[in-house]
Formats: structure tokens, sequence, C-alpha cells
């Protein structure tokens, strides 16, 4: 059990059925009153955020979120089929739990699989992936005025938007938080 008054950025807990984390918190002494607890928190199984206050004796259930390092086999209809590392247990994933970073992912890249009392609720790929350009207009001599960019499609099917100077069979590097193009891999 952890109170209230405990919280830290990154925490999960329990919360009406809900495991909650804890995006931001702040302690509150009003001159009048009693102290409370002002918090942001996601709850990680839906994605939704909401800010809440609490009481700093108010108690709550640890949650233990389960990250694993699984790799990603294949695709079948709505399912990604990932392989336990040291089990080869095959597990399915519903497309709704992957998320929309998911799009830079091919085959046999190890991602993290987070559960939560053996049930999957999401998936995060590696922050940084190198894919390669399958599709992309040449880029025209004379209009890099600014930072100039142009639409690039990746092997994975993904579009992102890439300078100028990338052509077609370039290997890059993407951050896949963000969805940017990072560098031009050697």
């Amino acid at each position: 059990m952890i109170t209230a008054g405990d919280f830290r950025n990154g925490m999960t807990f329990e919360e009406d059925g809900n495991v909650m984390q804890i995006i931001e918190f702040q302690h509150v002494k009003p001159g009048k009153g009693a102290a409370f607890v002002r918090t942001k928190v996601k709850n990680v199984i839906t994605g939704s955020v909401v800010e809440k206050t609490y009481n700093p004796s108010a108690k709550f259930p640890t949650a233990f979120v389960e990250r694993k390092d699984m790799e990603y086999t294949y695709a079948d209809g709505d399912l990604y089929h990932f392989m336990d590392q040291e089990t080869y247990e095959d597990v399915p994933v519903n497309v709704k739990d992957v998320g929309d970073n998911f799009k830079f992912v091919k085959e046999n890249m190890i991602c993290k699989i987070l559960s939560y009392k053996g049930k999957v609720f999401g998936v995060e790929p590696p922050n940084f992936v190198e894919l390669q350009i399958t599709q992309t207009d040449p880029g025209f001599a004379g209009n890099t005025a600014t930072n100039a960019t142009k639409p690039a499609t990746l092997e994975t099917g993904a579009e992102i938007r890439v300078p100028l100077f990338i052509n077609e069979g370039e290997i890059i590097r993407i951050d896949t938080r963000t969805g940017e193009y990072m560098e031009r891999v050697k």
C-alpha cells in the first residue's frame, strides 16, 4: 500500500479497479484547511489523463506493471505476434493495444510488452529505429533556404517528413516517440 503523501512521478497504483500512473504531483498546504495532494494521473490501460486531488493519508494498493522484452515476429489480421525471448512462447497482441508509433516497427525488432496481472495493454517500440526509404521525390537544388522537408515512405509503410537531401534507398534513424527524422545512417 502507498499513501497519497508518498506519491512520486512514475509510480503506479490501483484506484477503483484501474491502474493509474502519476505524471505530476504537488503537495499543497493552504493557509486554512487541511493539506492535500494535487496530481495529474494517467490511466495506463486507456491512456486518459485526469487531474485529481487526494487526502495525503489516502491509501492505495501498489500496481506492478510488467515490462518485458519480446521480439515482434509477424502480423495476422488484427493480431500482432510477439515471441518471448526466454520461453519462445507466442504472445498475440490486439491491434488496438499497440499504439500509433508501432508503424515504425518491422519484423524481428525487440519491443517492450506492457502487462498488468497477465493482461497486455501496450507495446513500447524501441526509442530509435533504422529504416530504409522506399519512396521519395528527389530534392531540387536551390530550394533549401529554410528547413525544407519532403514526404518519404519507409519500408514499414509509414510516411514521415525528411530533409530534401535524403534519397530513395538510404537508411535513416527515426525517433519513434515523435515520429521525426533524426539522421542518416552511414
